[in-house]
């Protein structure tokens, strides 16, 4: 565990705090993408598929459960809590997210991490994570305007990948100097989804503006 890790994993929990938070003080989940929801759930599920047969310490299987958990109640809330799913965006929310899995299974079985059930998995997770933003921001660019805690949400959870690849790099010149091709061409991608949004973020929290995306 570094200090990159550490912020990368608090960063990711606190996007899940602001985003529930959004959810249970304003019974609201307006600007949410579920579509990018269910990938997560998707992600986390087969990333710790094996989480009972695979202990590493007491912190890793703590965080397991918790990003299991609260992806799985944020699918929840936005699908059947009767307060809630009353403003879901689904007019809006209309990238077929379907579309990226099966791209991301099929490349996880030609360039695995290693050729056995466990790890095709885990790198299916790797490659579907890398995608799963895409609902969110299609969304987005077609709200009008984005509120300060779905705004926040967005900006952690990218802050949160950026810190990873850090940490990657960080592993590799200080602890064991092996390329992980695999996570970081993902993370780099994924990072590089956000660069547009990063952008206007920290140009309407610098004018003070409320948060717009260009169509």
């Amino acid at each position: 565990m570094n200090l990159f890790r550490l912020v990368g994993d608090m960063t990711h929990l606190l996007s899940i705090v602001v985003l529930l938070l959004k959810i249970r003080t304003t019974k609201s989940c307006a600007g949410i993408s579920l579509k990018t929801q269910e990938l997560y759930v998707l992600v986390f599920l087969s990333r710790y598929l094996f989480f009972f047969t695979r202990y590493i310490s007491l912190y890793n299987s703590i965080m397991k459960l918790v990003f299991i958990g609260t992806s799985i109640a944020i699918v929840w809330y936005m699908r059947y809590h009767k307060v809630v799913k009353q403003t879901y965006n689904k007019d809006e929310d209309t990238f077929k997210h379907y579309f990226l899995i099966l791209p991301s299974f099929v490349l996880a079985l030609l360039i695995p991490h290693a050729f056995n059930s466990v790890e095709i998995l885990w790198t299916f997770s790797i490659y579907l994570e890398a995608v799963a933003i895409l609902p969110q921001l299609v969304l987005l660019q077609r709200s009008r305007n984005i509120d300060n805690l779905t705004g926040n949400y967005v900006f952690l959870l990218g802050a949160y990948r950026a810190l990873y690849i850090l940490n990657w790099a960080y592993r590799f010149y200080v602890e064991d100097h092996k390329v992980r091709w695999i996570p970081w061409l993902s993370g780099l991608a994924q990072t590089a989804l956000y660069a547009d949004f990063f952008y206007y973020y920290i140009k309407s929290w610098k004018n003070r503006e409320l948060l717009k995306l260009p169509a």
